[in-house]
């Protein structure tokens, strides 16, 4: 698409080039070249640069067009094809040294590796005031928890080493959403024994081990925790309604569990909950779904025959011309037969 003449291009990327004394920050953008002294506050740096020149560089919805697809769909591996809407996905290399930042369909940022979905509010300046609740009458139910839900799934996804735990998965979840403007979070002994996770060490370990928290102390009735991660800071929307995610997610509609169900059930559960629509069949791509839920395929294939057994689901297959699993949730009283709900699909 062009505008005014020229093409529409919204790409930013940045480094970070080790040196003596700290790394430097190198903006292909703007020439910018600047020194931090620790890698953490460089990284919090890098993205704090790029925020900035996406909101120098803001367009209406209309005019933004997917710069993946503009560049050949090179960043990731071939799939379906551009759909969805037009999305700021940011993405790291393997090594963490470079950030992009850029506009991308919906499909080309779930195919793309070591991507998260930056919601446009959360370019907003510093300290800026949460936006008005919206009038009564006008939420829908579940709605904004599942939009908020999927984006810290797709957050979490790159911010997590590639094969966490579910269970570590789970707790980073209620402490992303739960944390404040400090990165503070406050887990009542409550839900982490709802959770099945009261006194599990190993957890916290996990995830301590991976840089994004520090070890609490799970001597007390209420552990506070302290996430290391700079992107958790300053969400929007406000913590209320990031609470009420939190919530949903421990009973993700209209997916259904039993109470007893294991961690890796419970999250592919929420995965597909948190993608789950107004209609009767819904998708998502497999490699999409195997990130979000840090399994592989065939894991993954097996999960949800599990979930097709105990009645969450009704009926799923993968459909092998654009890697695609579509998935139909269990209603009570319907009339899937019992042989269509329990076949056991067969990924080539």
């Amino acid at each position: 698409m062009r505008l005014g003449g020229a093409a529409v291009r919204r790409i930013w990327t940045v480094e970070l080039r080790p040196r003596a004394g700290g790394p430097n920050l190198v903006c292909a953008h703007c020439t910018a070249r600047t020194s931090a002294c620790e890698a953490a506050s460089a990284r919090s740096a890098a993205l704090a640069h790029l925020a900035r020149h996406a909101r120098a560089d803001a367009l209406p919805g209309h005019l933004r067009t997917c710069q993946c697809r503009a560049q050949g769909c090179r960043w990731h591996p071939r799939h379906r094809g551009c759909a969805g809407p037009v999305l700021l996905a940011l993405t790291r290399d393997h090594s963490g040294r470079t950030w992009r930042l850029a506009d991308a369909c919906a499909a080309c940022a779930a195919a793309t590796s070591h991507t998260a979905i930056v919601p446009d509010t959360q370019l907003g300046r510093p300290h800026s005031p949460a936006p008005p609740a919206p009038p009564r009458g006008t939420h829908r139910l579940g709605e904004e928890e599942r939009t908020r839900a999927r984006e810290t799934l797709t957050y979490l996804a790159t911010a997590l080493p590639r094969f966490t735990s579910p269970a570590a998965r789970m707790l980073a979840l209620q402490c992303a959403l739960r944390a404040d403007a400090r990165g503070h979070a406050r887990l009542p002994a409550g839900l982490l024994r709802s959770m099945r996770l009261h006194g599990r060490t190993e957890i916290w370990e996990e995830l301590a081990h991976g840089a994004w928290l520090q070890s609490p102390d799970l001597r007390s009735t209420r552990v506070e925790v302290q996430l290391l991660d700079a992107a958790v800071l300053e969400q929007v929307p406000g913590r209320r309604a990031r609470c009420r995610a939190a919530h949903w997610a421990l009973h993700p509609t209209p997916l259904h569990l039993p109470a007893a169900s294991p961690p890796a059930l419970r999250l592919i559960t929420l995965v597909l909950a948190a993608h789950t629509g107004d209609h009767t069949v819904h998708s998502i791509d497999m490699d999409a779904l195997t990130r979000l839920s840090g399994h592989s395929t065939h894991q993954t294939a097996e999960l949800l025959d599990r979930l097709v057994a105990v009645h969450a689901l009704a009926a799923w297959h993968p459909n092998q011309y654009t890697d695609e699993v579509l998935w139909q949730p269990f209603v009570q009283h319907s009339k899937v037969r019992p042989a269509a709900r329990r076949a056991r699909p067969i990924i080539r």
